[in-house]
């Protein structure tokens, strides 16, 4: 049995194992792409076996949920037999989809998997209509957008290609400083090949200089102690933003982070469910039950509707394609006031260096519009969720291009405020509830802590002065010894599995 393509917005959680596949639906994933043992993008994590994907495909979908399998390497001649193979070996573990970027391998799935959807990955650096309705002849049924789009682009793209055509945007995690992840940088300085899921990361690394007659003395690039770390993009965070690219038209949001671990899933995964949830409520699709009151449909004014042409600029509109056209950052038109240098908007937004306003093709283009919508607002606890997981820097990647992704050039590590303490074994109701946890870090009576859970607001918890006991039942006076089973009485009755964080008594810098 597999799963029908939603109609409504999808959260697209990421796994590296099967457990993490697990979690990223119990937390209310709608779908969850994964790597398998071979020809993944990303092979730090553990990744699924085939009898892993037939498991995870099972509890996917006996929960509603679908399971995409990323094929998106870009092969060597001597790997395409092997490709061919595994391919066919997918078709009959029961995922959903295909995650391609590779032409000559999408048509290889075609033959070889006819029962799979497939889905054409950043990788491929879809940036238009034109080729995302290429790729829908040949028979994809999703592209997922080049990172580097605006929300313009988003809305131009939807408007112009068929309705049952899927967009996919990244709305979480790390950015890449190669365009779509295209890169040679870590081939070229450790032989670890980024576009067959080796990369080292060379871009996060501490950088200065050398001079020739010096050999030894290192001089920082900026004027800082700690060196430059020229590359080190910023994370994205869209969890604020997500009515906007809905609205634009996105059918599906992914979080980025195939190599992180349950609780980043976990939290990260319930955050934009419940985002997208408010969404649909505040939009008048569903009611507070989940009730369907009207087909859901994004607010894209399209070549065949009578209104097109006739809606009302917006700001994202305003500043449409800045991105790619290097207007430098005084240049963005924020107000309503007429463009500064007398150039049309299209003239504006298609000007490259080596192009000048005289040599622009006219045409009858025009930006697609959306209907206008009030912001939809998000709970401050549900803003804060992105915050108690370790992170970079954030940003709106390169939606907004007056607030477009930069780097963090005075440090590679990650914000940790956050930390998990816990992880939920069972929870009984006797002596008016206890809960039984594997711990990972100190608890200690007074300690506030809060339990992730599916669906809902974070459970706030003081830890009580007594009661705490080891796994044999005897007394401790505190939880202080990791990977070893404890418990502590606990009436609010809490899933298996679920995280139990802590507010770190002081924030640090260090990796996920």
């Amino acid at each position: 049995m597999r799963i029908p393509t939603r109609k409504k917005p999808e959260v697209l959680s990421p796994a590296g194992n099967l457990r993490g596949l697990k979690t990223a639906v119990d937390y209310g994933a709608d779908a969850v792409y994964c790597g398998g043992k071979a020809f993944g993008m990303r092979s730090a994590p553990k990744n699924l076996s085939l009898e892993d994907f037939e498991e995870g495909s099972r509890y996917a979908h006996e929960r509603g949920a679908r399971v995409y399998v990323t094929c998106n390497v870009l092969p060597r001649n001597n790997e395409i037999e092997a490709m061919r193979g595994y391919i066919g070996q997918l078709k009959d573990t029961g995922v959903d989809a295909l995650i391609v970027s590779d032409i000559g391998v999408m048509m290889m799935a075609r033959q070889a998997a006819p029962n799979l959807e497939l889905h054409v990955s950043t990788q491929a650096g879809v940036t238009n209509y034109q080729a995302a309705n290429a790729f829908y002849e040949l028979g994809a049924r999703r592209v997922v957008l080049a990172r580097e789009m605006d929300l313009q682009a988003v809305r131009d793209i939807r408007a112009n290609i068929p309705d049952d055509l899927d967009i996919e945007c990244f709305v979480h995690g790390a950015m890449c400083m190669a365009f779509s992840g295209r890169c040679l940088f870590s081939n070229y300085l450790t032989g670890r090949d980024g576009n067959h899921g080796e990369c080292a990361q060379p871009c996060r690394w501490k950088y200065s200089i050398v001079e020739e007659k010096r050999p030894g003395q290192y001089f920082p690039i900026e004027q800082t102690e700690n060196g430059a770390y020229l590359f080190n993009s910023q994370d994205m965070n869209m969890l604020g933003h997500l009515d906007d690219l809905i609205d634009s038209g996105a059918t599906s949001l992914k979080i980025e982070g195939r190599a992180k671990s349950a609780y980043y899933i976990a939290a990260m995964t319930n955050a934009y469910k419940t985002a997208v949830n408010e969404y649909m409520i505040q939009r008048g699709f569903e009611d507070a039950d989940g009730n369907i009151l009207l087909p859901f449909h994004d607010r894209v004014i399209r070549p065949s509707d009578p209104d097109y042409g006739q809606g009302t600029e917006d700001q994202v509109m305003r500043n449409a394609d800045a991105a790619f056209a290097g207007v430098a950052d005084e240049g963005y038109n924020t107000t309503d006031a007429p463009e500064p240098d007398g150039m049309s908007s299209h003239a504006r937004s298609t000007r490259r260096k080596s192009n000048t306003a005289i040599e622009q093709i006219e045409t009858d283009w025009k930006h697609a519009a959306v209907r206008p919508a009030p912001h939809v607002e998000l709970p401050e606890w549900l803003l804060e969720e992105t915050d108690k997981v370790a992170h970079r820097d954030y940003s709106t990647g390169f939606y907004y291009p007056e607030h477009k992704v930069t780097q963090n050039t005075d440090r590679s590590a990650y914000f940790r405020s956050w930390l998990v303490v816990g992880e939920v074994l069972s929870w009984s109701a006797d002596e008016g509830g206890r809960v039984t946890l594997m711990s990972r870090n100190k608890i200690e009576p007074g300690q506030q802590v809060e339990f992730l859970l599916p669906g809902e607001r974070p459970l706030a918890y003081i830890v009580p002065e007594d009661g705490l006991r080891d796994a044999d039942g005897t007394p401790v006076p505190a939880i202080n010894n990791p990977a070893h089973v404890f418990s502590m009485p606990c009436p609010h009755q809490v899933p298996i599995n679920a995280a139990i964080r802590s507010r770190t008594k002081k924030p640090t810098l260090k990796a996920e």
